[in-house]
């Protein structure tokens, strides 16, 4: 086991998450991590549940004099975002992360680092083996399947935990509390897939979109940064203006709460239209990297010959719905609160789009922190499926986290801001979605925070985490739960 962590402060924080950094732990594929965090709390001589999907929670009592403060539940999730760039040779179900550090952030290498929300375990591993700290009665909560469905909260039995104050370790910006996060939706449609076969004498070509930063769907939908699927959807669309051609296939897009960066369509032409076709393409890539030239300068959209030994092209007439949903279905911002500056208040992404053998989907994910407008957009997908004649399957529906204007947990973190930095810390909301909606609905006593060190690029293999944001935000937690009596 390589040790890259080993001289950054808090030396049990890094420590921990380097040893995660080992263990696969996409979503979907947490039996690893889970169990690695049962055997830590066996090993500690820690109250350990878990439960049937693979929640893990953690129970230590208080320090001394700290035994009738009210518990304190410290939560985040195992799972993360496994991306990569196209060339990298990774596999997320058995490959560790291949740590470095770059001045003050911690990388992975050519991949997504699981900062998110693997800080959120370092910080509650390294409060529960620790024998120096003042606290009040601990339950440590990580979830499952976060980040694709919130699938461990939806699950999770409330009468497992006790706790009334909530600290949610899955924010990504140092000196910002958040209050309130969006709900959501995650909708696919289901086009059928009519096949024909292939004119003998057309040749194919694979159109490549790539280039793009990507990003998480909630936290970067207001960066205007390209969705390689929309996009594609202008250049198919185009191209069915200008000549006669077919698609053997179009792919993009990998995780629902990404915003996509690549996507590929195989396309078959007549020879005689190859010229056509590469002037066409050179166009679209100089209007992309003109249109995106401030959010994504590297853009690029390329042509190449494809060898694909297909014989077969969807119909025209499912050809002529394919391209409608690509440029139908909504994505980007669709509204901004007039209440809170700067918050996205409803949002859609066009995520996923893949060819299988009997039908093509298109799965978007929808965010508002409004339910009545979140539905909106939901039926706004359900009138296109119906006009173009597909199935809609709904999935994932969490509900937002609201304001509480009572909280007694907020003041007491923003007490703690001002008199450790002398200022005050911003309060927020995210258009991002948080697993605290849920618990609230679970339990509506719970009062709640979310807090987290910076991150940035989370969702791509970009994402890197600041060191000393990490150490700060530790400390500030720490100097918050001594305040708990």
């Amino acid at each position: 086991m390589c040790n890259v962590l080993g001289n950054l402060n808090p030396i049990s924080v890094f420590k921990y998450f380097e040893e995660m950094s080992n263990i696969p732990r996409g979503s979907g594929n947490e039996k690893a991590i889970s169990d690695y965090l049962v055997d830590f709390a066996k090993n500690h001589h820690l109250e350990v549940i878990q439960d049937n999907v693979l929640n893990v929670m953690i129970k230590k009592p208080a320090t001394i004099g700290y035994e009738n403060a009210p518990t304190v539940i410290i939560q985040g999730h195992m799972d993360m975002v496994c991306e990569k760039n196209k060339d990298t040779v990774h596999d997320f179900e058995k490959d560790p992360l291949k740590l470095r550090i770059l001045d003050d952030m911690i990388y992975a290498t050519d991949t997504t680092l699981g900062a998110d929300d693997g800080i959120a375990i370092a910080y509650g591993l390294a409060l529960l083996t620790s024998d120096n700290i003042p606290h009040p009665p601990l339950e440590v909560l990580i979830t499952v399947e976060e980040e694709t469905g919130l699938r461990g909260a939806f699950a999770l039995d409330p009468k497992h935990l006790q706790g009334k104050f909530l600290i949610n370790i899955d924010s990504e910006e140092e000196g910002q509390l958040l209050v309130s996060c969006a709900g959501g939706i995650r909708t696919t449609q289901v086009l059928p897939l009519i096949w024909e076969d292939v004119d003998k004498s057309h040749i194919s070509y694979t159109i490549n979109i790539s280039g793009l930063l990507g990003g998480h769907s909630g936290m970067e939908i207001d960066k205007g940064r390209g969705n390689s699927n929309k996009l594609m959807g202008r250049i198919l669309n185009d191209l069915s203006n200008t000549f006669d051609y077919s698609i053997k296939a179009i792919n993009g897009g990998s995780k629902t709460n990404a915003i996509p960066r690549e996507t590929d369509a195989i396309i078959s032409i007549d020879p005689n239209d190859t010229v056509t076709l590469e002037e066409k393409i050179n166009a679209w890539d100089t209007i992309f990297k003109n249109e995106l030239r401030a959010s994504d300068k590297n853009v690029t959209v390329k042509l190449e010959k494809s060898e694909t030994a297909s014989s077969k092209v969807f119909s025209k007439e499912t050809m002529k719905k394919v391209i409608a949903l690509l440029v139908l279905l909504p994505h980007g911002v669709q509204s901004m609160s007039m209440e809170i500056k700067n918050l996205v208040e409803s949002s859609t992404n066009l995520a996923i789009v893949t060819t299988k053998d009997t039908e093509i989907t298109f799965n978007s994910s929808i965010r508002s922190s409004v339910k009545s407008l979140k539905y909106t957009i939901l039926n706004q997908a359900k009138v296109i499926a119906n006009l173009l004649d597909c199935e809609l399957i709904e999935s994932a529906d969490y509900p937002e986290w609201s304001y509480d204007p009572d909280s007694k947990l907020r003041p007491l973190f923003e007490k703690v801001y001002q008199e450790k930095y002398g200022e005050t810390p911003q309060i927020s909301a995210t258009h991002g979605g948080l697993e605290c909606g849920l618990f609230k609905e679970k339990n509506n006593d719970l009062d709640m925070v979310s807090l987290g060190p910076n991150m940035f690029d989370v969702h791509t293999p970009n994402e890197h985490l600041s060191i000393s944001s990490t150490q700060r935000t530790w400390e500030y937690l720490l100097a918050v739960l001594k305040e708990i009596k």
